[in-house]
């Protein structure tokens, strides 16, 4: 929080109310902590009448481990620890592949084996090839157009395309930040570059700034393309889940500064961001037959739904890049590793707990699908044209989780081979044309 409200350049009674505000916090969770220590209200048949935190270490009879504070301070201190004293770029091996749950059948566009040379030619004008983070072979063996085409097998070529750049350009720089900014732990040259990319998508006229490297063009061009007939509303709201998106990878590359790993429920809530889920999201209800009503879109139903689908993604994801982002990139965000430090388990275990995680999102995304929706067409009185672009909606999520899932498995970006063959990714890159990722020294 200081760090926060130096950036923010608060004053210091700014800074003063934001300290208050946050012990306010701290007072309200441990006031009722204490409360539940004590209340009889929800059947706690030894509840303290003295102060919780003196005398009551110790307590024995059934329930009587539930009161022992000091270890539970112990235990919480424990594992606080744990959060903190990762070892980087151990090795753990290739990554373990269950069979994962998918009841989806995945469908590909035709207009596959044209978009991937297209890619090629887009990332070198925009230059993304030639500031040393990733190159043509590294781009070939990520085959993004693949996991584009599985996602939305309809799409015409063109939007295969700008989906395809999408997926790329995103996947770049997320590679970009902690590659560049966290070599050099350079936070600040990190928040500089989110700012400049959220100054490169204009919403209502506003004058664009000049690019300075590969990511800055892309997304101008990418932002031009997609926004021309959008309104200035549909452009904020496109605005804001890229914002999202950047901001996470500034979140990530804090945590790899500190050596911290977060909670779980921490991280499955930024996982949401760093994956660009709302980005996804925004693109895959703009422009696809009638509106339909936001609040709608905001509904408990809808958002469980797109939760759940976001959730199975992104926990496949880590399932498959554990060696990559823990062995050869020293990474700390990546569900397993965040189970195993938290649950204190094996490598093992915690993919074991993973692998439940994404089965029961998948099963609450088919009873969302199969009782819910037809809940939320009555509660809203919705009409037949907006109730079939809800449920195209929901079969596009389907695309969505079956087209990852073959991506994972086709492309050679978590392969152990690739992984060998392209190690130097762990080092800053130098020679001839990498000045570029070091856009502000």
């Amino acid at each position: 929080m200081p760090a926060l409200a130096l950036e923010k350049g608060l004053t210091p009674p700014e800074a003063a109310a934001v300290a208050n505000y946050t012990r306010g916090l701290q007072d309200w969770q441990s006031g009722g902590h204490e409360w539940h220590l004590r209340s009889s209200r929800y059947m706690n048949s030894r509840a303290q009448s003295g102060n919780p935190w003196h005398g009551v270490t110790g307590a024995s009879g059934a329930g009587g481990s539930a009161a022992d504070v000091g270890a539970l301070l112990a235990a919480a201190g424990a594992e606080r620890l744990r959060a903190y004293t990762h070892v980087p770029y151990q090795k753990v091996g290739p990554s373990l592949l269950p069979d994962f749950p998918m009841p989806f059948a995945v469908e590909v566009s035709p207009h596959l084996e044209a978009a991937r040379p297209r890619l090629t030619a887009w990332m070198h004008a925009m230059g993304m090839l030639e500031e040393g983070v990733w190159d043509e072979d590294k781009l070939a063996a990520y085959d993004l157009p693949l996991c584009s085409a599985g996602i939305d097998p309809d799409a015409s070529p063109e939007a295969l395309d700008l989906s395809a750049q999408w997926l790329a350009w995103g996947t770049y720089g997320d590679d970009y930040y902690p590659l560049v900014f966290g070599h050099r732990r350079d936070l600040a040259a990190a928040r500089l570059t989110t700012q400049r990319l959220s100054d490169c998508m204009p919403v209502d006229g506003e004058e664009s700034l000049v690019p300075v490297n590969g990511m800055e063009r892309g997304l101008l061009d990418l932002w031009a393309r997609t926004t021309a007939e959008m309104t200035p509303d549909q452009r904020r709201t496109l605005k804001d889940s890229v914002n999202v998106m950047t901001e996470s990878w500034v979140w990530e590359l804090s945590n790899q500064l500190q050596n911290r790993i977060p909670d779980p429920v921490d991280y499955l809530e930024m996982r949401r961001a760093t994956f660009g889920s709302d980005l996804t999201l925004s693109l895959c209800r703009m422009g696809r037959g009638p509106a339909v009503p936001p609040e709608v879109y905001r509904s408990g139903p809808v958002r469980s739904l797109e939760n759940a689908a976001v959730d199975y993604a992104c926990l496949l994801n880590d399932v498959f890049s554990y060696q990559k982002e823990i062995e050869y990139e020293g990474e700390r965000h990546n569900m397993v590793l965040v189970v195993e430090k938290f649950l204190d388990v094996d490598r093992w275990t915690a993919s074991h707990v993973v692998v439940r995680l994404m089965e029961e999102r998948m099963r609450q995304f088919e009873h969302i699908l199969a009782h819910d929706l037809l809940a939320l067409f009555q509660d809203y009185d919705l009409d037949e044209p907006t109730r079939d672009a809800l449920t195209r909606h929901a079969g596009r999520l389907k695309a969505w989780m079956s087209g990852i899932l073959e991506w994972h498995r086709q492309c050679s970006r978590y392969k152990e081979s690739e992984l060998r063959h392209t190690r130097n990714l762990s080092l800053l890159p130098t020679g001839l044309g990498t000045s570029a990722v070091r856009a502000f020294p």
